[in-house]
């Protein structure tokens, strides 16, 4: 039951652009949650490093007095992942077109996140 209502934030989060490609929710452990990938993607994708980089950026901001973490994103050569906290047991990535305008899609993954974090 859960993990279909996380499903459907992930969906909607989707739809929301053309250019947001997947979505999944991951544990702090690395251990996926929840995902809204398309038919061609493999759902076994190495989602495990997503919540050390969180981890990674909330201590950098931390260190250097920017506040507690609230976005990750990383550019590639074929797009971007961008993560959010989402709570203190999960965190949100998404993968992202590499022409992509960002503005729209980091508002509403903030928005997905938050949602996450209020029901897990």
């Amino acid at each position: 039951m859960r993990t279909d209502m996380l499903t459907s934030i992930l969906t909607e989060l989707n739809g929301t652009s053309t250019d947001i490609e997947a979505s999944a929710t991951i544990s702090i452990d690395g251990l996926k949650i929840a995902a809204a990938l398309p038919a061609d993607m493999d759902d076994d994708q190495a989602w495990a490093l997503n919540p050390a980089m969180v981890l990674l950026g909330g201590q950098t901001t931390q260190e250097l007095g920017r506040g507690a973490l609230e976005q990750v994103l990383i550019k590639g050569d074929h797009g971007y992942v961008l993560m959010n906290h989402a709570g203190d047991e999960a965190v949100l990535a998404v993968l992202v077109k590499p022409d992509a305008k960002l503005d729209l899609i980091l508002l509403d993954a903030n928005r997905a996140a938050q949602s996450i974090a209020e029901m897990l």
